[in-house]
């Protein structure tokens, strides 16, 4: 299986899905006067570039090492995810805001225009397509331990629970009667929201990795584990981890017999680095380092 033909793969149907939602939610929302619908079609435009984003930089992120990227460019798909989030948070803050703005006009008098049934079906229509693309986008992501992919798996699935709210506040509005328009605003409130969520979750990941943040102590506290119970290893210490992209690295220092031959040491070092690359992936980056152990 090609990893990098694949994620173009489940990235090229989520943008399609993209597309066709984008075009179809900006029309409901202007013939529909809805503004939880019209919040609703810019997040697909933002699902759109996200999705060019993620091909553009997994393309760069599967190019081999070079003189100039020792550890390869696995990063560049962390950047991706960090992009992502950034575009989600921006596009967040812009649904609240503006939907706040119909709230207060709603407050001081302004009539608000009921939405069309028009705009409600749309968001039916997000909602059933938006999920499905999730959970092809997820199950592929965890498949091909993709960073990026999971992260715009996880856009997909804010465009479908966005849809949700957005349904809840076209149909009361619809539903309800003229009192009730001002639930159309509310959705676009409450879908910003949970946005703003979605997107702090992913910022945190991927500022974490590009900041050289450790894997978690579950992980490291496995590494240490699996090297301590090797024979003729004792006390493994000063272990340092990181992602590099969808990639592990691990620098471990161990104590040995000193009385054994470098070749010895050599060996049990080059046993650790396939131990590890075999658990993590062939990709991990290993370093061991011997001291010799006193007795």
């Amino acid at each position: 299986m090609n990893r990098e033909r694949e994620i173009y793969k489940v990235t090229l149907v989520g943008g399609l899905v993209n597309v066709l939602l984008l075009v179809f939610k900006f029309v409901a929302g202007i013939v529909g006067h809805s503004a939880a619908m019209m919040a609703d079609a810019v997040h697909s435009l933002s699902d759109f570039v996200t999705d060019i984003i993620v091909l553009v930089f997994v393309k760069i992120s599967c190019k081999p090492k070079d003189k100039s990227h020792d550890y390869g460019h696995g990063k560049y798909e962390t950047l991706a995810l960090t992009i992502i989030g950034i575009a989600l948070m921006a596009v967040a803050i812009g649904i609240i805001v503006k939907g706040a703005m119909k709230i207060v006009a709603w407050i001081h008098g302004e009539t608000l225009a009921a939405p069309g049934m028009l705009a409600f079906w749309a968001a039916v229509v997000s909602i059933v397509l938006k999920e499905a693309v999730y959970r092809y986008s997820i199950f592929k992501a965890r498949k091909l331990d993709s960073k990026a992919v999971e992260a715009n798996a996880w856009h997909h699935r804010s465009d479908a629970l966005s849809s949700v709210g957005t349904a809840v506040g076209i149909g009361g509005a619809v539903f309800l009667g003229q009192h009730w328009t001002i639930l159309d605003p509310i959705a676009s409130v409450v879908v910003g929201a949970f946005i703003v969520k979605v997107a702090f979750e992913l910022l945190k990941n991927g500022i974490g990795d590009l900041m050289e943040q450790s894997l978690p102590d579950k992980v490291e506290d496995e590494i240490v584990a699996m090297v301590a119970a090797l024979p003729g290893v004792s006390e493994p210490h000063n272990l340092r981890t990181r992602r590099i992209g969808n990639h592990y690295a691990i620098e471990i220092h161990i104590l040995m017999d000193g009385n054994i031959t470098l070749y010895e040491a050599h060996d049990k070092a080059t046993e650790i680095e396939e131990m590890l690359r075999q658990c993590y992936g062939a990709e991990t980056h290993v370093a061991v380092h011997v001291e010799p152990k006193e007795f």
